[in-house]
């Protein structure tokens, strides 16, 4: 049974997001936990709760924003999950954090894990709990999943909102530029179609570039696409 509700969850954040619907209840079918929110932060696409399930977790992600501390920036900057499974005994990381939520919050548990699409670090989805909570390592490696996909999303997101999306492309020769590009780099690092237009949209987005601007530039070969661990990095 838990297997077909995070099957169904992996196939609801795999559709990409118009902007309806919810991208925190499939996580809530899955996994134990009080609430979820999905944020971005850093410089890449600044501040922002992009969804939050309940106002507790929306506050836990005020707090963290206006701190510049909190699990959300460990998981942001380490690219790794944080994991804190009891906040009811004293807590040495993030101390203006951790006694803000103390005064306003009776929080048992909190939990980070990174948002990245390829070397583009986005934010964090933020989960926690009214008790202490421990984490299996199966529920970790589903939210390894989640946050995956929901990296892929939220990028969509923010390439919607900025009206510079591959459905703008309208020349032919832009279209077939972005088209070779795209199987330049499936066959150069064996990944999806979608997962390589939103790769190219992404360094663009980054870059401040067009995506006819990458995909010359990855034709050329002067930009390469290399896979370091876990990660898909650009370089000159």
């Amino acid at each position: 049974m838990s297997e077909d509700r995070f099957a169904t969850a992996v196939a609801a954040l795999s559709r990409p997001h118009d902007g309806t619907g919810s991208l925190t209840e499939p996580i809530l079918e899955v996994i134990p936990v009080s609430g979820v929110s999905i944020s971005t932060i850093g410089e890449v696409l600044g501040s922002e709760t992009v969804e939050a399930s309940d106002s507790v977790i929306g506050r836990i992600d005020e707090l963290q924003f206006d701190l510049g501390e909190g699990p959300c920036w460990d998981a942001l900057i380490g690219g790794v999950p944080v994991l804190e499974p009891n906040l009811r005994r004293p807590v040495r990381e993030w101390p203006a954090f951790s006694a803000a939520l103390r005064h306003e919050q009776d929080i048992g548990a909190i939990f980070a894990f990174p948002l990245s699409v390829g070397s583009l670090r986005l934010g964090a989805v933020d989960l926690y709990n009214d008790d202490p909570l421990r984490l299996d390592e199966a529920t970790t490696d589903q939210l390894i999943v989640f946050s995956g996909l929901l990296g892929r999303r939220v990028l969509e997101r923010a390439i919607r909102l900025s009206g510079d999306s591959e459905d703008g492309v309208t020349s032919r020769h832009t279209r077939r530029l972005i088209h070779q590009a795209t199987g330049f780099v499936i066959a150069q690092l064996g990944v999806s179609a979608d997962d390589t237009v939103l790769l190219i949209q992404a360094h663009a987005f980054a870059k401040g570039e067009s995506m006819a601007d990458v995909a010359q530039r990855i034709l050329d070969r002067t930009l390469t696409f290399t896979v370091t661990g876990a990660r898909i990095e650009g370089a000159r």
